[in-house]
Order: structure tokens, then C-alpha cells, then sequence
């Protein structure tokens, strides 16, 4: 019984990331030619709205600051 549910919570979470590379992809975000940090924050959050792009959620990352070495 537990372990078919955690693996129905598996494929959903698996479907659900899918669909948000999906949604970055037909974005451009993969093939954009300005690749830094705020673009990879981008698509690292559209990738975890998943499916929430399809409803208006359009979410970006305008600046990051990434802590440099000392």
C-alpha cells in the first residue's frame, strides 16, 4: 500500500517537472543566447511551476547574486 502510493507521488512529481522543462522550452529559454545566472533562475523556477505556466504563472528571476570566492 505505501509503496504504490509514494509511487504514484513519484510520477506525478516526474509529470509535473516535464511539463515545466516543456514550458521552458517553448519559451526559449534553452537556446536564449544570454546565459547567466538570472536566465538559469528562470528556468530553474518555470521547471518547478510545472504545469502552473499554463495558467498565467509566468515566473522570472530578474538579478541574482552569486557569493564570490574569498
Amino acid at each position: 500500500m505505501a509503496g504504490s502510493r509514494s509511487r504514484i507521488v513519484s510520477i506525478v512529481v516526474l509529470v509535473w517537472l516535464l511539463i515545466g522543462v516543456l514550458a521552458a522550452g517553448q519559451r526559449g529559454y534553452y537556446t536564449e543566447r544570454d546565459q547567466n545566472c538570472a536566465t538559469l533562475g528562470t528556468i530553474a523556477v518555470t521547471i518547478i511551476a510545472g504545469p502552473l505556466n499554463y495558467v498565467g504563472a509566468n515566473p522570472k528571476v530578474d538579478d541574482c547574486d552569486l557569493p564570490q570566492p574569498s
